[in-house]
């Protein structure tokens, strides 16, 4: 009977459930991203959510809508919100949503890069769509956290049910600046940033490399999203560097 009690309650709270994944998307606007980057980032992101795949996969279910947010992050009191939560639940939606990206224009900001701070951002975004099936965060970033709280003491105070994923950038030699190598960059992030259930990191090899990059870390987020359940219950594995 209790088994039978708790199957109805699922039940009853997919059916009342009217989105079947939050995704927020931060974007890396520290001191190593010039202009030219920003736009490589804001217009890779649209033309990645106009993807013919990427858009089929998000208009899929359009009574059980993917949600989406943007916001921008650099030092730890430096986020701000792009575009607010819309429901993507028709080709027109999501014709606006790429529409306000590639008008969007860089906010104020510190030019440190406090991952730790955008990760505390992005779960309180979340938790504004607690009737989600499956809540996400993804965080782009091209470089080592630097300031605010240590990424790893944020992560260890996630909810169990909010899944971090990165698109970690790696950025070619300039003059004058030290960046670490994609490798570095690659393995702090999976040590210290992703977080949940089949959490992963995609990599892009500069900013030009960033929409095509996002199309495949989108497709493997809106392709693993369950099309028949509620929300997880059960434990958690975390997905760490050593995995």
């Amino acid at each position: 009977m209790r088994r039978l009690a708790l199957l109805l309650s699922l039940w009853a709270g997919a059916a009342q459930a009217d989105c079947r994944q939050a995704l927020a998307l931060g974007m890396d606007v520290s001191g190593s991203v010039d202009a030219q980057d920003y736009a490589l980032q804001m217009q890779g992101l649209a033309a990645a959510l106009e993807h013919p795949q990427v858009r089929a996969a998000l208009l899929s279910r359009p009574a059980l809508p993917v949600r989406l947010a943007v916001f921008e992050w650099s030092g730890p009191a430096d986020q701000h919100l792009t575009l607010d939560w819309r429901a993507i639940d028709s080709a027109a939606a999501l014709d606006a949503v790429a529409r306000s990206l590639r008008d969007a224009d860089r906010g104020p900001g510190d030019p440190s890069t406090a991952l730790g701070s955008a990760m505390r951002y992005g779960e309180a975004l979340l938790a504004q769509q607690p009737a989600c099936w499956r809540r996400t965060l993804d965080l782009s970033g091209d470089g080592l956290s630097n300031t605010g709280p240590r990424p790893q003491d944020v992560r260890g105070a996630l909810p169990r049910d909010v899944t971090v994923n990165a698109l970690v950038i790696g950025l070619p030699e300039r003059p004058g600046q030290v960046s670490p190598g994609l490798g570095q960059l690659t393995s702090y992030f999976r040590a210290y940033v992703i977080h949940g259930t089949d959490a992963f990191v995609e990599t892009a090899l500069g900013f030009e490399d960033f929409e095509a990059s996002m199309v495949r870390k989108l497709l493997r987020e809106l392709t693993d999203l369950p099309v028949s359940r509620g929300p997880a219950t059960g434990p958690v594995r975390e997905a760490r560097a050593d995995q």
